[in-house]
């Protein structure tokens, strides 16, 4: 089971299917400030729906498809952080990152995602990860630019954002950068 300590208060693991009714109650009590950024929480209605995304993250674990941790901070789970569309042959794969509401700019995404990405870059062979955002998404592009995530490109109209389509922005961090500068 993968667990990052990164202080101790605050920690990263896998998540286990004790885990979803937790996962459930953490998006839904923040619903309203998810749903505009993630496609995924309107079809999070119920408690089992969490409980399939955990099986699911489990499988594409075994199967070095993806790896999905939840954010806990004394014990609750308050987001999550994730790594997806890995890419074994050219190393490289993207990163996903949600917090509950309440937790919002206290730092803890930053963090989490600091050492989530030495984890990555450390144990997966990874060269390269990226993050993909909706342009009008001001705070995820800020998360970005902290972690020293430099401007790829724009693809425009190719995210649907409430059924709308709208400019998606690639970012991109390689391993080498990282190692130049960890702060």
């Amino acid at each position: 089971m993968a667990i990052i300590e990164i202080d101790k208060h605050l920690l990263l693991r896998a998540y286990t299917r004790e885990d979803h009714e937790a996962l459930f109650n953490a998006v839904d009590s923040s619903r309203k400030h998810l749903n505009p950024w993630m496609n995924w929480v309107a079809k999070t209605t119920r408690p089992e729906h969490s409980l399939e995304f955990i099986e699911n993250t489990i499988n594409q674990l075994r199967e070095q498809e993806a790896l999905a941790l939840g954010i806990f901070l004394n014990g609750e789970l308050v987001g999550g952080v994730g790594m997806h569309e890995w890419c074994h042959d050219t190393k490289r794969a993207q990163l996903g990152y949600w917090i509950a509401a309440d937790y919002e700019g206290k730092g803890i995404i930053g963090k989490s995602l600091t050492a989530f990405i030495d984890y990555l870059f450390s144990k997966t062979n990874l060269n390269k990860i990226e993050i993909h955002y909706a342009a009008a998404n001001i705070r995820s592009g800020n998360v970005a630019q902290k972690l020293g995530f430099r401007l790829e490109g724009i693809i425009r109209q190719s995210t649907l954002r409430n059924g709308i389509a709208e400019d998606k922005v690639i970012t991109g961090l390689l391993k080498s950068e990282r190692l130049a500068n960890p702060g």
